[in-house]
């Protein structure tokens, strides 16, 4: 019977996980196949949006999931233009002169990387029959993201905040459960459990984006070597961020005290 739950479970997630598929599918394609006549940023941005005009056309995604996605594309551009801006340089994209869809130093399909975060986590409401239990005031979740978003620009001139951002975090969810069913049988998790693992998965992926270079970090351009784990923090506070927007839609989940 545990097997038989695993199996369903890994079936659930991937499930919740196919844009995110999708676009890792993508990268590794484009790495190995050059495809003709487009450079590799454009068809990647049309394949993304190709995808998820499927998604809305065969009822993958509803309407106000889609309105969330949008949010984190808007969002996440915003964010992806400070960041690969010359002055700051968290990151770039090594061949966004090859590309049409870009504004800026921003390839226009990074967007759907953040879109993807979100797509996961609102699909793991359905797949997964995600239900919270204890979850702290709405308006903590809300001053929580709010800080996260802007600690991600302020960082880089004034003092960073992230470490009373993850104190925050525990204080505010120590207590938190998820309850979901992917079967027969009920389970719960520690929410912080969960934000971690989740945190674990985007930097695996996030080890396929820039070993396929779609994206590399400063150290990462002469040679290629692992993400620092220590992405692994930003990753997670913006799992919160990303949890507070898809929050929008699926608030009746979320009992109180």
């Amino acid at each position: 019977m545990y097997l038989v739950e695993l199996w369903y479970f890994f079936i659930a997630s991937l499930r919740a996980s196919y844009f995110g598929v999708f676009l890792l599918s993508i990268f590794l394609l484009t790495e190995v196949i050059t495809v003709p006549f487009i450079s590799r940023y454009d068809f990647i941005f049309l394949a993304a949006v190709g995808f998820q005009i499927c998604a809305l056309l065969f009822r993958f995604e509803s309407l106000k999931e889609f309105f969330v996605i949008l949010l984190f594309h808007l969002l996440a551009t915003v964010m992806e233009l400070f960041k690969t801006n010359p002055a700051i340089g968290s990151w770039t994209y090594p061949d966004t002169h090859h590309a049409i869809f870009v504004l800026a130093t921003v390839p226009l399909f990074t967007g759907f990387l953040y879109s993807a975060i979100g797509s996961y986590i609102s699909r793991a409401f359905v797949f997964l029959k995600l239900s919270y239990e204890r979850f702290p005031s709405y308006y903590h979740l809300w001053i929580l993201a709010g800080l996260i978003y802007l600690n991600f620009f302020t960082h880089h001139f004034v003092y960073d905040i992230r470490y009373f951002l993850f104190a925050y975090v525990f204080v505010i969810f120590w207590r938190t459960k998820v309850h979901f069913q992917v079967y027969r049988a009920k389970h719960s998790m520690p929410f912080l459990v969960t934000v971690v693992l989740t945190s674990l998965f985007v930097w695996i992926a996030e080890n396929i984006g820039t070993f396929t270079k779609i994206w590399l970090y400063p150290n990462q351009i002469e040679y290629w070597h692992l993400v620092s784990f220590e992405k692994m923090g930003s990753w997670f506070l913006l799992l919160i961020l990303s949890f507070a927007l898809v929050s929008i839609i699926y608030r009746d989940k979320l009992q109180h005290n």
